[in-house]
């Protein structure tokens, strides 16, 4: 099925883009107006832009129903401030509750029974209970449209980062299995981080790896091994040598896989383990 947006209303766009674009980071957004009343309000149009100038951004969308703009949006633009916090499961559905459409001036920390917390270099407070909050200025507003459901780019420099003590390591570094965040998929659907759903992948900054072409055909065009075998195997910097071939080879439980199926099997614990090397070596010795 091909779509043309064109022939689609604004709600049945987004509805394709905020299901498919997803799992999307939450910006639980703190703002004052003119008169210093507080609001805060979930956006999870959201994400990190720029780390020098440390910039995040987020999307106010104008209202579906007749357009009009959130108060968030107004606020940000009579006071460019704003304090981006964290969304953890812990806070979900208070954080949820909030982003019912209350009279401007209504307060959601209160609503929420969120604890406002003084921030130390803007006027918005941060929420006492979030486990990273980012106190920001606002270095631009970027009007997207002008019709419902229009967005309103919010470009934010952050000028002070708050971790409380159970999220960070003794170095001062973040854990991300103890955030326990929570991401937005589509509908009323929410997906946690919890630490049985990350998995890590070696980044390729500092090797060139060669690449799934040029791994060789056998190993290539196996009907058995997948996508994500193929790049972890692809992201060494070179194939092994005929010696260290040889020296896996030596292994009793390599010498025990005298055929595809076996070999195939060990490679695999191999790659699981990290070993790509040995896996590669496994594939690659003669039966």
């Amino acid at each position: 099925m091909t779509l043309d947006p064109a022939a689609l209303t604004p709600r049945e766009v987004y509805h394709y883009l905020s299901t498919a674009v997803a799992p999307r980071p939450i910006c639980f957004a703190s703002t004052v107006d003119a008169a210093g009343n507080v609001n805060l309000s979930p956006y999870s149009f959201f994400n990190v832009v720029s780390g020098d100038p440390p910039l995040l951004a987020f999307s106010p969308l104008l209202s579906g129903r007749d357009g009009s703009s959130k108060d968030t949006l107004n606020n940000v633009r009579a006071v460019p401030e704003v304090t981006i916090n964290v969304v953890s499961y812990a806070m979900a559905e208070q954080m949820s509750l909030t982003s019912t459409a209350y009279p401007a001036g209504v307060n959601e920390f209160a609503k929420g029974g969120f604890t406002e917390v003084v921030s130390e270099a803007v006027r918005p407070p941060r929420v006492g209970e979030a486990c990273v909050s980012f106190e920001c200025t606002v270095d631009r507003v970027l009007t997207l449209g002008d019709g419902p459901m229009a967005g309103n780019l919010v470009l934010a420099r952050v000028v002070r980062i708050h971790l409380s003590d159970d999220v960070a390591t003794a170095d001062g570094q973040l854990d991300p299995r103890r955030l326990d965040l929570i991401g937005r998929m589509g509908g009323n659907d929410y997906i946690r981080a919890v630490p049985e759903a990350l998995f890590e992948i070696p980044k390729p900054l500092r090797t060139l790896g060669i690449g799934v072409d040029a791994l060789p055909a056998t190993v290539r065009l196996s009907p058995v091994l997948t996508g994500n075998e193929l790049g972890r195997l692809a992201n060494v910097e070179r194939l092994p040598t005929p010696a260290e071939i040889a020296d896996v080879r030596q292994r009793s439980e390599v010498a025990a896989a005298t055929d595809p199926p076996a070999r195939l099997t060990l490679a695999r614990r191999y790659l699981a383990a990290g070993a790509t090397t040995d896996a590669l070596a496994v594939l690659l010795g003669e039966g």
